[in-house]
């Protein structure tokens, strides 16, 4: 083990030839069932690149029930070294069995609450070695209307779709949001799922144990988790896809069964509706070429599909609008309206109310508060906060959201300046620290609050079938031209 963490490039390199073949077979035989995958799991290249993986993430921090972090592992005496030994040996021994996670709710929006679930990182090591070994082969079955938590794919995929196909007649929209989708996964269901791909015994009992493990709350109290997948484990994901490729599947059947553009075309002459779904994660929009009725019948039809898995919709959150009205997905506000000064209309896409919300609130909780921190550590956590912001959005119509956010940004610092130095006029601030660029604030040492105007809006190219996996990238010149060919 120690040789091996000694070149985590070789291991990675390893892994990735492996998973390459993989990919390459479950693509080429879409019924065929992988057997003996068990022993890569248990294999110190496979281990290895798992624990890096574990060890960069954010959530290395954070400790399960266990109370070990990844920094607090290195640092024993047995080191990492000894540390992926004895799980190794575990596996092989079949000792292995998952801990509960540790339950924490954290603040959503509205004043909710979000179930996370922190595995410990013994647990997090095995399901990163789990999912290097299964995500290239169900990969092969996922559909491309399917963009969240895929390696290679990004929000902004999913935000040009729905752009692409408004433009071309898919006007009602079915905004779709699934109620507690990571809680409630039926697991026998998803299990069957899995099977079509997966015959090794041992792999299929392991993922049974993460999926039972149970969750200590923070109360204390260990309970039985009879379904879902905990949301923040390294595995959920993936799992997740897998349940909600049923809903992926069935859109896809149906778009088979009209074969081509004039197929789908006289299907809309004699009163009939074709439907493009697009998803990210459990959020999902299925997007009708027709009339208001035929989006309404998708309610009944989406509920008896997602049924199958033990899920359901979330009536609050589920809608059906024009494209004209707008609605809200991924952070964007998409709308279509005419362009300014012309008589032409557009699908807009450009940073929602709730987002704007969001990103001021940030802003807010960093100048409401009066600590230790020098301007200039203040001045560059808000840059910070803003810049990621601001890069999500850059390719959508953001200018107007982005003046809004500096002029936001502007009077914050000033009321913090303010709070700072109570006992100063205004006249001293702007001599302290309006001086360098003159209405805009900086440090003593020259540190200013980075501008959220100066940030390029920049058109995303709509990827479409172009998109690559890590195993097997695509070399599609032109993915536009291949995808609108046959959008209608």
């Amino acid at each position: 083990m120690a040789v091996v963490l000694e070149s985590p490039v070789r291991a990675e390199l390893r892994v990735l030839g492996i998973q390459t073949k993989f990919h390459r077979w479950a693509v080429a035989d879409s019924s065929r069932r992988f057997d003996d995958l068990f022993n890569l799991v248990a294999d110190p290249a496979f281990l290895a690149t798992a624990w890096e993986r574990v060890r960069g993430n954010k959530g290395a921090r954070s400790a399960g029930i266990d109370g070990a972090t990844a920094r607090e592992i290195e640092r024993s005496v047995r080191g990492v070294d000894g540390f992926l030994a004895n799980l190794r040996d575990d596996l092989r021994n079949r000792t292995f069995e998952p801990l509960p996670v540790r339950e924490r709710m954290i603040p959503k929006s509205g004043g909710k609450l979000r179930r996370l679930g922190i595995p410990t990182v013994r647990d997090r090591v095995v399901q990163a070695s789990l999912k290097l070994v299964l995500e290239p082969i169900l990969e092969a079955d996922f559909q491309p209307c399917s963009y969240g938590f895929r390696p290679k794919r990004r929000a902004q995929d999913a935000i040009e779709e729905i752009r692409l196909f408004a433009r071309t007649g898919y006007e009602w929209v079915f905004e779709g949001d699934i109620a507690a989708c990571f809680d409630e996964i039926d697991h026998p269901a998803l299990m069957d799922r899995l099977r079509r791909r997966i015959g090794d015994k041992r792999v299929l009992a392991l993922v049974k144990a993460f999926l039972k493990a149970g969750l200590l709350d923070e109360n204390g109290v260990n309970r039985e988790t009879h379904t879902g997948t905990p949301q923040g484990g390294i595995l959920s994901p993936l799992l997740a896809n897998l349940a909600l490729g049923v809903l992926d599947e069935h859109f896809a059947t149906k778009a088979g069964l009209l074969r081509n553009a004039t197929a789908r075309y006289r299907h809309r002459l004699r009163g009939g509706a074709t439907y493009r779904l697009v998803r990210y994660a459990d959020d999902f929009v299925v997007l009708v070429f027709g009339n208001q009725q035929h989006a309404h019948a998708l309610w009944d039809e989406i509920a008896d599909v997602l049924a199958e898995v033990g899920l359901r919709l979330a009536p609050e959150k589920t809608q059906v609008v024009h494209i004209d009205e707008g609605f809200d997905f991924l952070g964007f506000r998409i709308r279509r309206h005419y362009q300014r000064g012309s008589n032409r209309r557009h699908v807009y896409t450009y940073p929602s109310q709730k987002s704007m919300a969001s990103i001021r609130r940030k802003v807010n909780a960093v100048t409401d508060q009066i600590t230790s921190s020098t301007v200039s550590e203040v001045f560059g956590r808000l840059s910070s906060i803003t810049r990621g912001w601001a890069l999500y959005f850059r390719h959508g119509a953001s200018s107007a959201a982005y003046h809004d956010l500096q002029h936001h940004l502007w009077w914050s610092i000033w009321r913090w300046l303010r709070k700072r130095h109570p006992r100063r006029s205004a006249k001293w601030l702007r001599k302290r620290y309006f001086t360098i660029h003159r209405w805009w604030p900086s440090a003593e040492d020259g540190v200013s609050p980075w501008k959220p105007t100066t940030m390029t809006i920049i058109r995303y190219r709509y990827r479409g079938t172009a998109i690559p996996t890590p195993w097997a990238p695509c070399t599609n010149a032109h993915p536009t031209q291949l995808v609108e060919s046959r959008m209608r």
